[in-house]
């Protein structure tokens, strides 16, 4: 319902859960990407309700150290749909990554839009 009235190209990002929500949630909206960290793809147990990956671009980070999600799952995922995957040498929070993570995303909203003039 939030995202009902955006007009503008929509970006969904998340990490962790939220990137697996945001994931389940891209297609329906009508997302033009998905920029997710660390999303919680295929975990142990759960590993069907990992989405489809929505057919937009889709830029996944994730940190080679993450004890919550194994990077091989992002890896997976990225693998079944060609996704962009960076990773990095971090956790799984990434918060020792924030600079990079920034130069990514504003990587990829340039790719989805197309305008380079979006900082730097």
């Amino acid at each position: 319902r939030e995202c009902a009235g955006i007009e503008d190209g929509l970006v969904l990002a998340g990490s962790s859960m939220g990137g697996h929500v945001a994931t389940a949630a891209a297609e329906q909206l009508g997302a033009a990407g998905l920029f997710v960290l660390a999303p919680a793809y295929f975990m142990e147990g759960y590993e069907e309700l990992t989405p489809e990956p929505p057919s937009m671009p889709i830029s996944i980070v994730h940190g080679w150290d993450d004890d919550i999600v194994p990077v091989e799952n992002s890896i997976r995922f990225a693998r079944n749909c060609s996704a962009t995957l960076h990773l990095v040498d971090g956790d799984h929070r990434l918060t020792a990554n924030i600079d990079e993570i920034n130069e990514y995303l504003r990587q990829f909203l340039i790719r989805i839009t197309g305008q380079t003039g979006l900082g730097g």
